[in-house]
């Protein structure tokens, strides 16, 4: 299952999705965000995620055109922000955004938030979904939706979303969510996968870390990839990128999988979807 970078994991539709991938949150669209991913390609990463909101989406377009790898073999992931949600609002920021990455099509689109005061995420889905019967999109999920979003989404859909990417780390293993993913074979996907550094420091992760030869973000990693959760960890570093894909060399035993479980405090370092309103 987890050989190397080109490791995927098969979503519901039997798109290929690779287990691990740059995230480009709070990186500078243009020179910053163009390198981070030519460096993260480069050192064999397929998989890249941005969102229109991140306002970085061209520099990644600029990215995949200067790196000399098949446009097939790379797995794009944008996501719609709040503002456009709704049946024909999402159909014209999906076209800016396939614009902006200058891609003939995206490989995975994601609803950003569920924002369930605007109560508009069925609106918008019925877009995804035609988007994705016209090809546009090779696979469409979502991002941040809880089990009642999902329930609500599943009811009134043709189509089941194919990945929830949504907050997880050792203190937000979310693991009610996880088992519904799984019972609708919904793949789940970690942003903040490493919560933002604040684990760099927690005394079990170190002790797991050090026999192992590892960092305490690789043992993150490499966690989050045994629980069957695809990952991108952010950086714009390429010792950092570099040092982030070193885990596919170790394996956790059950008894570090279950201590590092344990650490959940079900604390967020984001916003909670069910209250997440900005638009």
């Amino acid at each position: 299952m987890l050989k190397g970078l080109m490791s995927t994991t098969t979503l519901s539709n039997g798109v290929e999705m690779p287990w691990l991938g740059l995230g480009v949150f709070q990186v500078d669209d243009g020179q910053e965000v163009k390198q981070a991913v030519i460096d993260a390609i480069e050192a064999g990463y397929r998989s890249i995620d941005t969102a229109s909101v991140y306002g970085n989406e061209s520099g990644v377009g600029e990215a995949i055109k200067a790196v000399d790898v098949p446009r097939e073999e790379l797995f794009i992931t944008s996501k719609l922000w709040n503002k456009d949600q709704g049946y024909e609002s999402t159909l014209a920021a999906f076209e800016a955004t396939r614009k902006r990455l200058d891609l003939d099509y995206l490989d995975l689109y994601l609803i950003h938030w569920p924002v369930p005061e605007a109560d508009l995420y069925e609106d918008t889905w019925r877009a995804f979904e035609k988007l994705y019967q016209e090809k546009k999109v090779r696979a469409i999920g979502v991002s941040n939706f809880k089990e009642e979003h999902l329930q609500q989404l599943i009811k009134s859909s043709k189509v089941t979303p194919m990945v929830n990417q949504v907050e997880f780390h050792p203190h937000l293993t979310q693991e009610p969510l996880r088992d519904f993913c799984r019972q609708y074979n919904i793949q789940v996907e970690a942003w903040s996968p490493l919560k933002q550094g604040q684990l760099f420091d927690n005394d079990v992760l170190k002790k797991i870390a050090a026999p192992h030869n590892k960092t305490v973000a690789q043992v993150l990693i490499r966690w989050d990839l045994q629980s069957g959760v695809v990952t991108i960890p952010k950086s714009t570093k390429i010792h950092r990128i570099k040092e982030n894909a070193a885990i596919f060399d170790f394996e956790l035993s059950q008894e570090e999988m279950q201590t590092i479980n344990r650490l959940n405090k079900n604390e967020r370092v984001g916003p909670d979807p069910s209250t997440f309103n900005k638009r």
